[in-house]
């Protein structure tokens, strides 16, 4: 069995089919084990013995609409792979504060790169429309979480 997190895009706390709950037992509907969702922005660790990550992402957004009544789009990294971005510290150490806002986008299909790494200093008002930025280049593929919420499902993953 591997350990993946699925990375869902769009997750808010106001919709209720959007909770732990509600994840959790949509995850496990789908045959996967060791479910546990992480904080309520859309983090679902599970555990699948398929290696085929496509395969499982597209298995998550055709069924969600039918369980949850929403679509999203699923980003699928291992816990090897999760290790491996926090191993290369791309952020040089500098810590995520109000005023250094410390980013990963992942992306879903990359080309050459499959992580956008992005320190934005919260101060200046260029900075603030950093999300629309990254979908005018790269599309609506892909989810952007904290440094410090990949630091928290890299941990939850242990």
């Amino acid at each position: 069995m591997t350990k993946y997190v699925a990375l869902l895009r769009g997750i808010g706390p106001g919709n209720p089919n959007m909770h732990g709950d509600a994840l959790r037992g949509f995850f496990e509907q789908l045959g996967f084990k060791s479910v546990k969702p992480i904080i309520s922005s859309g983090n679902v660790i599970f555990e699948s013995p398929s290696k085929k990550v496509q395969e499982l992402e597209a298995l998550i957004e055709r069924e969600l609409p039918k369980e949850l009544g929403f679509t999203s789009t699923a980003i699928i990294r291992s816990r090897e792979q999760l290790q491996q971005i926090v191993d290369k510290d791309p952020f040089d150490g500098k810590e995520h504060s109000r005023e250094l806002y410390l980013t990963v986008t992942f992306l879903k299909k990359a080309e050459s790169e499959s992580e956008i790494f992005n320190a934005w200093d919260t101060t200046s008002l260029k900075n603030a429309r950093f999300m629309v930025e990254l979908e005018k280049k790269f599309g609506k593929n892909i989810t952007t979480r904290t440094w410090k919420t990949v630091a928290r499902i890299l941990k939850a993953m242990e």
